[in-house]
């Protein structure tokens, strides 16, 4: 069954050793909340993933900390987990601007259980990193910093080897990200041979912050995308 395939790598997933100094990592599955996120996620699977269908691939650019680095569902705060997912949320809340975009599309191609039964969404680095900035402590994608870009290369050709292993069609997969994301997954794509072809969007935080006035263009986009990839209900 693909839920358990899915979960038997994402929920055992660990960082590289050695990463660049003053890079950590973000792992809601080992953190303050880790036992709620790893039911939130077991929850998601077993809801939408208890079948043996293909599944077409949609990839992030890594977690965030208030969207997957807080709940351990890509694009998904508290809020929608609970709104969207009916999977309710014990101990904390958060607000990703990401999620807002990405579940409008959800709603437009036929609502969760639709939509998930159609296509599997995680990152192209499964898991995020921050570095400390004054008191806080920002997010970092893994192509900010090049020393981090080379530490987790190898680590996310394994990732990506096995994910699309688990049940994932390999003719397409689409890329959430253009610019340094769609380049290095392209790249990636084109030394190792993990799908035919790649798609690639725009990242739903992109569209939220520069492009809020255009959403519903860009729903369309992604609706179109899904269309052309034969994941369209």
């Amino acid at each position: 069954m693909l839920a358990e395939k899915l979960l038997a790598h994402v929920l055992s997933f660990k960082a590289p050793a050695r990463l660049p100094i003053g890079v950590e990592v973000l792992d809601p599955l080992r953190g303050a909340h880790a036992a709620e996120v790893e039911r939130i996620v077991r929850t998601f699977h077993e809801r939408f993933y208890r079948d043996d269908r293909t599944r077409l691939l949609a990839l992030g650019i890594n977690p965030g900390r208030l969207g997957a680095g807080s709940t351990g569902l890509p694009f998904t705060d508290t809020k929608r987990c609970e709104s969207e997912l009916a999977i309710a949320v014990d101990g904390f809340r958060t607000h990703e601007p990401s999620s807002d975009f990405f579940y409008r599309v959800v709603r437009a191609a036929g609502g969760s259980r639709s939509f998930f039964s159609r296509v599997y969404v995680h990152a192209v680095c499964p898991l995020g990193f921050t570095r400390r900035r004054g008191a806080q402590s920002v997010n970092l994608n893994y192509y900010d910093d090049p020393a981090l870009q080379r530490a987790v290369t190898p680590w996310i050709v394994r990732w990506l080897r096995t994910l699309a292993g688990t049940g994932m069609r390999t003719d397409v997969a689409l890329c959430l990200g253009l610019g340094k994301n769609k380049d290095f997954l392209e790249k990636l794509n084109a030394e190792h041979g993990f799908f035919g072809r790649i798609v690639p969007l725009p990242h739903p935080r992109w569209v939220i912050q520069y492009r809020s006035r255009e959403i519903d263009a860009h729903v369309r986009a992604y609706l179109r995308a899904l269309e052309e990839a034969g994941a369209r209900a």
